[in-house]
């Protein structure tokens, strides 16, 4: 009988099932690892996409709120800025730009006044230098006698987790806004 349980040790090796747990696991573990990386990369991109617009959103309308603003008083948003977009940081990969168009007598829209801060990023402003003639977004008009206040935040992001997978990009958002109370269209 032992002799049996010894005669035919390939048949006895093809019947063991007794290691399929560790070769399955073996198998599935990359696969389940690159999907729970992949799914905490893709949160912390959208956590950061709308941190960025809430940052735009907020700075915007509080610009537009004032009766009259001052370059330090756009300092103290940009400040504010940085708690918004908290748990990450503008620092060396973001910028927020706030500016003032306005239209007068017929004239195309012009910038009247550009602020930028909140970061050290360097960006030029998607509508255009202060004094010049403004870029607008399509289909976005300023009426003559009238302004805009544009907030744009601009943030330079690398993926954290899969940087050999998906590249660098710059993250654009911006808001506008109707001054409330005042024309702003200068700053004091």
């Amino acid at each position: 009988m032992k002799n049996l349980r010894f005669s035919n040790p390939l048949k006895r090796l093809f019947r063991d099932r007794s290691g399929n747990a560790l070769i399955e696991t073996a198998i599935v573990m990359p696969i389940l690892t690159l999907n729970i990386l992949g799914g905490m990369e893709i949160s912390r991109y959208v956590l950061l996409n709308q941190k960025l617009d809430r940052v735009a959103a907020s700075i915007g309308d509080l610009v537009a709120q004032a009766e009259t603003i001052s370059a330090l008083d756009i300092d103290n948003l940009f400040e504010a800025a940085k708690f918004v977009i908290k748990p990450f940081s503008l620092g060396s990969n973001g910028a927020v730009i706030v500016s003032s168009i306005g239209a007068a007598d017929g004239n195309p829209p012009m910038v009247n006044w550009q602020r930028n801060g909140a970061g050290s990023l360097v960006a030029a402003s998607a509508l255009g230098a202060a004094g010049a003639n403004a870029t607008l977004p399509q289909g976005f008009t300023v009426p003559s006698g009238s302004n805009t206040i544009v907030a744009e935040v601009f943030y330079d992001y690398t993926p954290w987790l899969m940087s050999g997978i998906t590249s660098p990009s710059r993250l654009y958002h911006r808001a506008l806004f109707r001054p409330r109370l005042g024309s702003l269209t200068t700053l004091q």
